[in-house]
């Protein structure tokens, strides 16, 4: 059985299996599709959604089944996200932001790569392109702890871990994009040797 989990919405409309071309048995949909909110959704083919109550044997339930604040949350994210622009906007963000940190890096003679998809983003400290896990794993985790740190301090909050994904918004506007790198600018100056 092949699952698709999370982070669906992210990459475009239809989800990451719209993107990868597989499709899956069951798909799980979280946090994005109630615009941040707890709310969740799953859905599958109809053989294995036949299983579960009220026609199958399988009960499913949750605390937060039909807020209706959440709820509503959903579907006005889901509309927003239904205008093709909105990815657009998305991607081109993300663009900027990516485009713009390895400019920063060759400027600072830093080895760093970026990689993207939709709106999420990673930052790696290595001077070799990223084609596996294993890739990931040999990255400079040091170095990314010290710009970590520095992004911080420069009002810029990413996650803690080097093998986290970034998340860039529909929310966010070219300025936001703006900040963070005169952010990454100065917090690259600070990994200087």
């Amino acid at each position: 059985m092949f699952w698709c989990f999370g982070r669906c919405f992210r990459v475009g409309w239809g989800g990451v299996q719209t993107f990868t071309k597989i499709t899956p048995d069951l798909t799980t949909l979280g946090k994005i599709i109630g615009g941040g909110l707890p709310l969740a959704a799953f859905g599958g083919k109809e053989e294995i959604m036949a299983l579960l109550a009220p026609t199958g044997e399988v009960y499913q339930a949750g605390t937060m089944s039909g807020n209706p604040v959440a709820a509503a949350c959903g579907a006005k994210t889901l509309e927003i996200l239904a205008n093709p622009q909105s990815y657009q906007h998305l991607n081109e963000l993300t663009a900027m932001l990516t485009t713009g940190i390895s400019e920063l890096a060759t400027k600072h003679a830093i080895p760093m790569q970026t990689q993207a998809q939709g709106g999420m983003f990673g930052i790696f400290f290595t001077d070799k392109p990223l084609q596996s896990y294993e890739q990931a794993m040999q990255c400079d985790t040091t170095q990314f702890k010290r710009f970590f740190w520095a992004m911080l301090r420069h009002g810029i909050y990413l996650a803690p871990s080097p093998f986290e994904a970034g998340f860039v918004s529909t929310a966010h506007t070219t300025g936001d994009i703006a900040m963070t790198l005169a952010a990454v600018d100065a917090s690259l100056a600070e990994l200087q040797p």
